[in-house]
């Protein structure tokens, strides 16, 4: 059976981690980039020297704010090694500030890259997963910002709600094709994007009183790409050391 789970935005941060930590679980891994192509490799190295079921692990290169070369690399993958076991969609970004000064590029870049991805990358993947005939898993990364808001990220936190909602919908269509759909929503973690967030104010907000680690959102993401969360779909579940 074919097992292989593809993770967007898996050069670095938390979608790193969760390539990683899937690979020491024994899935067949199909990292991402859109342009940190070095970064890709080291992790695609990383992953290989693993002991292994498979051989090298392949990177898919395109922008998932990219309908038409989104489905034109994921169509061309599946035709040559067939649909993937479980897709996570993690590729994102942020443009951070008080709305009155966001410029219509911080909105649309925000938007077109978390949200209008969530269409890019699924929508070539669905039907081949469902043809399959077999389980399948999709795991979605939003936010806790997408929950409960966030000041300075209003087109973040929309984009982020938009996958929430999206991913329950999804998630009602594909239940009876054995196909769970289910969200991520960490909190603050430390990566390169939230760097800048970890103050004093902040960690005051969170009851751990600590941010969490990239590893502590993989730990999730694998356990819901198990065979044993067959019965668990249509759920947010949050990493967020109880903000919410």
């Amino acid at each position: 059976m074919n097992d292989t789970v593809l993770v967007t935005g898996s050069s670095r941060g938390i979608g790193k981690a969760i390539a990683l930590d899937l690979a020491r679980a024994g899935y067949p891994i199909v990292l991402h980039c859109r342009s940190r192509l070095e970064e890709a490799q080291a992790v695609a190295n990383e992953i290989d020297a693993l002991d292994r079921r498979t051989g090298n692990t392949r990177i898919l290169q395109f922008d998932v704010a990219d309908r038409g070369q989104c489905r034109a690399v994921l169509e061309a993958d599946i035709e040559a090694h067939g649909a993937p076991y479980g897709v996570v969609c993690n590729a994102g970004i942020i443009r951070d500030g008080a709305f009155p000064a966001l410029t219509g590029d911080d909105w649309d870049d925000v938007i077109h890259t978390n949200l209008d991805a969530f269409y890019n990358v699924l929508h070539p993947l669905v039907m081949p997963m469902v043809r399959r005939r077999q389980p399948g898993r999709i795991v979605t990364l939003a936010s806790v910002s997408g929950l409960m808001g966030n000041r300075g990220q209003t087109n973040y936190s929309a984009a982020k709600a938009g996958i929430i909602a999206a991913s329950k919908s999804l998630a009602i269509e594909l239940a009876k094709r054995d196909i769970t759909v289910n969200c991520v929503a960490p909190g603050l973690i430390e990566t390169d994007m939230s760097d800048a967030a970890i103050s004093p104010e902040a960690l005051a907000m969170i009851p751990a009183r600590r941010a969490g680690k990239p590893a502590e959102v993989a730990a999730l993401v694998r356990f819901l790409l198990a065979p044993e969360a067959a019965y668990i779909t249509r759920q947010v579940i949050s990493v967020n050391g109880g903000m919410c």
